[in-house]
């Protein structure tokens, strides 16, 4: 397997475990640990597990103009797109806040242009256009038999940490260029950590962890373990040999995951809105990224 090839099968893994993520993630919060608690439980996790394997790594020094950006990646990437989804998917429903991430690939290179100067042609204009209007019918009309608190804020904050992880994808490529992941990995999440504490310190004290089924620990651990260090692991490894807009194109089958785990588990439902907003925010997808798109990328 060539390294490119193996690069995709990380990113594939990572949607994998995101897509079950998202129902795991519900069985777990806001009941047992509420959302921001459950954040600083990730971060601490992930923070931790890189920290050991940073020393079996290469030893690399950073540049001091890169710790600007590693600060601004650990907000975007470990903190505050993290604030935003776990609390979001607190009030929401797992399909929909699955069917919302599907904007990202359109995010991506709406930033890329506006960001990173890249070109953009007029049915992409219109695809992001018809994309991000999938996402508003989802976001204000789709309900769900499991619909949280406040779909609705929901639904708009699970939007925000689009936004948010796709400025990741763009900015955390130039490091992934420069440096090997376990050189700057630590630190993102060590900074990641001390955002999140005072946004979540008050709801960790009053975790009762006595009163936890062993199944609900076990879910816990899996979103620390799997959807915290090794999504972000398999992420960064694949973005050193593919392209953000590449990586980002992976989100299409969260939805599909998370659809199947969630319907087998009973935890959500299908609708026409549903399908409406997946269809749009699909057509959208495909016209951002397939539209005159060169026969050869990375």
């Amino acid at each position: 397997m060539n390294s490119r090839n193996f690069a995709l099968l990380l990113a594939f893994l990572a949607a994998l475990i995101y897509g079950v993520s998202f129902t795991v993630a519900k069985d777990v919060m806001p009941i047992y640990v509420k959302p921001y608690a459950f954040i600083i439980l990730r971060v601490l996790g992930a923070a931790i597990l890189f920290w050991v394997i940073s020393f079996f790594a290469k030893k690399e020094k950073i540049d001091k103009n890169d710790y600007i950006r590693i600060i601004l990646v650990a907000c975007f990437g470990a903190a505050f797109n993290m604030l935003t989804f776990f609390k979001g998917l607190s009030l929401t429903s797992p399909i929909s806040a699955s069917v919302i991430m599907l904007t990202v690939p359109i995010v991506v290179l709406l930033l890329s242009t506006l960001i990173l100067k890249e070109k953009i042609n007029l049915i992409k204009v219109f695809g992001i256009a018809i994309g991000l209007l999938g996402a508003f019918i989802l976001i204000v009309y789709g309900q769900s038999i499991n619909k949280g608190e406040n779909p609705l804020l929901g639904n708009f904050l699970v939007f925000v940490n689009a936004t948010l992880y796709s400025f990741y994808l763009i900015m955390v490529k130039r490091l992934t260029d420069k440096y090997h992941p376990f050189t700057f990995v630590k630190w993102i999440y060590t900074i990641g950590l001390i955002v999140v504490i005072p946004f979540g310190f008050s709801e960790l004290q009053e975790v009762q962890w006595q009163l936890m089924p062993t199944d609900v620990l076990l879910k816990a651990g899996f979103i620390v373990v799997f959807t915290t260090f090794f999504t972000y692991l398999f992420n960064l490894f694949a973005l050193t040999k593919l392209k953000p807009t590449t990586l980002s194109i992976f989100v299409y089958l969260q939805p599909v995951i998370a659809t199947v785990y969630a319907l087998i588990t009973e935890s959500d439902s299908l609708s026409i809105v549903k399908i409406l907003a997946t269809i749009l925010i699909f057509i959208g997808v495909y016209m951002v990224t397939n539209v005159n798109r060169p026969k050869q990328i990375t």
